[in-house]
């Protein structure tokens, strides 16, 4: 299956694994919004900050990763359609991810937009990946990780598309 088509920006591509608990935002959630796409806004977190803000460029990659559930998963596909821009919800008090040390002048914290791409027909668990050796290694694999953004190798994107049964959505 080919869902983009592009041209010599696939070497410049990075990939990432972004979690969501499903239960406040799912990858359902994600494909049923306009046109598939939604801000991942209320990462609290400097070092996930840090990536939506100066790593995480539009056209990379995304595995949408299902947390906080009884068998933790990457479930699909996504890929980021805006670069990081300040996180308004930090500003709302009547958001779960008001910050009151955030302001329009010092935003603290920012987002980026995802877009849905696919969904797998059967999650990877970590199970899964803890038997593939090249997926062993994932950042989400190692104990204490937290990360809701963590970045992922183009060789650990390959393998998760391999284990899926699924073509690289960004070939040809």
């Amino acid at each position: 299956m080919s869902i983009i088509k592009d041209s010599d920006e696939s070497a410049e591509r990075n990939y990432w694994l972004m979690k969501s608990e499903p239960n406040c935002f799912s990858l359902s959630d994600l494909k049923n919004r306009p046109e598939g796409t939604e801000p991942w806004d209320g990462v609290r977190n400097y070092q996930a900050r840090n990536l939506l803000r100066d790593d995480i460029k539009c056209g990379d990659g995304v595995l949408f990763y299902h947390s906080n559930i009884s068998q933790p998963a990457i479930v699909g596909l996504a890929h980021v359609v805006r670069e990081g821009y300040p996180d308004h919800t930090a500003l709302d008090p009547g958001s779960d991810h008001f910050d009151p040390r955030a302001t329009e002048a010092k935003p603290i914290w920012y987002m980026v937009d995802v877009q849905y791409l696919a969904s797998l027909s059967a999650p990877i668990t970590r199970r899964d990946l803890s038997q593939h050796p090249g997926l062993a290694t994932m950042g989400v694999m190692k104990k204490g990780n937290r990360l809701s953004v963590q970045p992922v190798t183009q060789g650990q994107w390959q393998a998760v598309l391999l284990l899926a049964g699924m073509d690289d959505p960004f070939t040809v």
